[in-house]
């Protein structure tokens, strides 16, 4: 998709078609008027009619309106002008994204940027509202989202493809343009960081091994200078006593890789915020088997993993100046003759020992080991990232992610780039007084911790091996993917974790 700034009178625009938005209670916006001038009150009858009443998800095409130079003017419902907050703010947007795919239009020329959208009270005086930036660089993010397909597979009966293939964005004063250039390049990136993720995670599992996602780091780091990536293989991980994560790869004819891709964009003394992916990219739970339903689901258990490739192609197009090291501990969970049986017992990078009782609670066992190898780093911070726990899933649902740290700053920080970036995460406690569920009477731990608080217990689990540095652990088990008929990866959480990384920039 091609986005270009632009400044100009609705009416005047010689295009396929012109977006604007229209408001409940028949209340045309400031552009929208401007064309109902021009036509002289043919959006006001239009109106009158009842055909769109202006909610959230209506829309109405119109050809040929009198007075403009368009082909199509396409009325966009934004719901009560009051309650326009950046959630509405994201509907709007993907809905007329969606109608606009339905259109033989090649281009389109929106003016939905010029909304005004209100801003969290939290976000302090003068801030009332979102600005042009935030305006326009969720346009861009949203309508890569919308306009996404993963259909390589399909030989027959594909969708017909979008004729979409340009979107102008309309700025209310030339003085703009600079900023909406930025939005659109920050946009772009944060988009195809999804989409990178996106692909990655809807593939199936026999193309998308292990070693699969260790060559697709290594096409990202060719393609980007700035990102240096580094593959170990199982040899190297017995070396530096990896017993945790190779724990789980043993039962797999897949060998296990970690993956560590370095972007330098920061000053060279400058502490990384590094960032660890679970890439277990197929789980059958091994030995303590899944049910079969939704088992090919399991193919998204590599989400985390995904999310940190997606996350530092992003970094890496935008040229943030700030050092990010992404961390990808990968495998495949497999029942086999040699894979681990529930009651082994593993000894750790960092020298703990693990009593497996469930072989179905895997991800943890690479993620840990993953941790203590991410010290070498030296970082100002650690977030994990993971589809840890199905107890997530009941928690939270699919809105929001799980969120556990050490630190409460870190914390808030995370959460606040959530709220930014429309990717929410809901922080749980890590109190002390879960850590006793984890005991074991023959090891120093064990994997699972009961019934009781599950994604409390495995981040509990996870806390032990990160001491020595300020970490949070992000689960996405909910969010990472869709079940049922829109099944597919979201995405989820590159933007989140890029505006975290954004405001870093910005702190320093």
């Amino acid at each position: 998709m091609n986005f270009t700034i632009k400044s100009g009178n609705p009416e005047k625009q010689r295009a396929a078609c012109v977006v604007v938005g229209i408001f409940e209670s028949n209340h045309l916006s400031i552009t929208a008027k401007s064309i109902d001038t021009a036509s002289k009150k043919y959006l006001t009858n239009i109106l009158k009619r009842g055909d769109i009443t202006g909610k959230i998800g209506q829309s109405l095409l119109l050809h040929k309106v009198p007075g403009t130079s368009s082909s199509r003017l396409l009325l966009v419902g934004c719901g009560k002008e009051k309650e326009l907050d950046g959630g509405r703010y994201r509907k709007i947007v993907t809905n007329a994204i969606n109608k606009l795919k339905l259109t033989s239009a090649t281009e389109a020329v929106s003016y939905l940027a010029e909304l005004n959208v209100k801003a969290p009270n939290k976000e302090g005086p003068g801030k009332e509202s979102k600005d042009d930036y935030w305006k326009l660089k969720q346009f861009v993010e949203i309508s890569q989202n919308a306009l996404y397909e993963f259909n390589q597979f399909k030989t027959r009966n594909k969708r017909p493809k979008s004729k979409l293939r340009k979107l102008i964005l309309m700025v209310s004063d030339r003085k703009l343009v600079a900023t909406g250039e930025r939005a659109i390049k920050d946009g772009c990136a944060i988009g195809n960081g999804v989409s990178l993720a996106r692909d990655l995670a809807n593939l199936p599992p026999n193309i998308c091994t292990p070693s699969y996602l260790a060559e697709q780091a290594k096409k990202l780091g060719k393609s980007q200078k700035s990102v240096k990536v580094t593959v170990l293989d199982e040899a190297a991980m017995e070396k530096l006593g990896m017993g945790s994560l190779l724990s789980v790869s043993q039962g797999s004819r897949q060998p296990a890789k970690l993956i560590s891709m370095e972007y330098k964009g920061g000053k060279k003394d400058e502490k990384p915020f590094v960032l660890v992916g679970k890439g277990v990219t197929f789980d059958t739970g091994g030995i303590s088997i899944k049910p079969s339903a939704a088992m090919d689901e399991m193919k998204y258990d590599m989400c985390g993993a995904a999310s940190v490739i997606g996350t530092i192609k992003a970094v890496s197009e935008m040229g943030l100046p700030i050092n990010v090291v992404g961390v990808v501990p990968t495998v495949e969970n497999m029942p086999d003759g040699e894979a681990t049986r529930p009651g082994d017992i593993y000894t750790s990078m960092s020298g703990q020992t693990i009593e497996v009782l469930n072989t179905d609670a895997e991800g943890r066992l690479i993620l840990c080991d993953a941790l203590t190898f991410s010290e070498k780093f030296n970082p100002a911070t650690i977030i994990d990232i993971a589809t840890l726990t199905g107890a997530c899933v009941i928690a939270l649902g699919k809105h929001a992610s799980g969120l556990l740290s050490n630190n409460d700053a870190l914390a808030k920080d995370i959460l606040d780039a959530g709220e930014a970036a429309g990717d929410r995460a809901w922080q749980l406690p890590l109190w002390d007084e879960y850590q006793h569920q984890i005991d074991s009477p023959f090891a120093d731990m064990a994997n699972i911790g009961g019934r009781e608080a599950g994604t409390i217990t495995a981040a509990c689990f996870l806390s032990r091996f990160t001491k020595k540095f300020k970490w949070a652990h992000v689960d996405i088990a909910g969010t990472a993917w869709l079940s049922g008929k829109n099944k597919g990866a979201t995405g989820r959480p590159v933007p989140m974790l890029v505006q975290y990384l954004i405001d870093r920039c910005e702190q320093d």
